[in-house]
């Protein structure tokens, strides 16, 4: 579990564990999937989902189903 990740320092250790789980460990990756899929994770919630949204955001990308892209 030593891999380099860039996702939200504030995410909760459930949404974390989550998304380590499922194998998700930088914001690249988040971005091939929808937040749909995301979603589904166990222990992610809304608040989980709008940090990672603005942490894609940050760096011009977006869920692969272009929710919340930027203009």
């Amino acid at each position: 579990m030593n891999q380099e990740s860039d996702l939200p320092t504030g995410l909760s250790q459930p949404a974390q564990r989550a998304l380590a789980g499922a194998g998700y460990w930088r914001l690249e990756q988040l971005s091939k999937v929808s937040e749909a899929e995301i979603k589904r994770l166990h222990g992610i919630g809304p608040k989980g989902v709008e940090q990672l949204r603005r942490a894609l955001s940050a760096k011009g990308l977006s869920f692969a189903d272009g929710k919340a892209r930027k203009a």
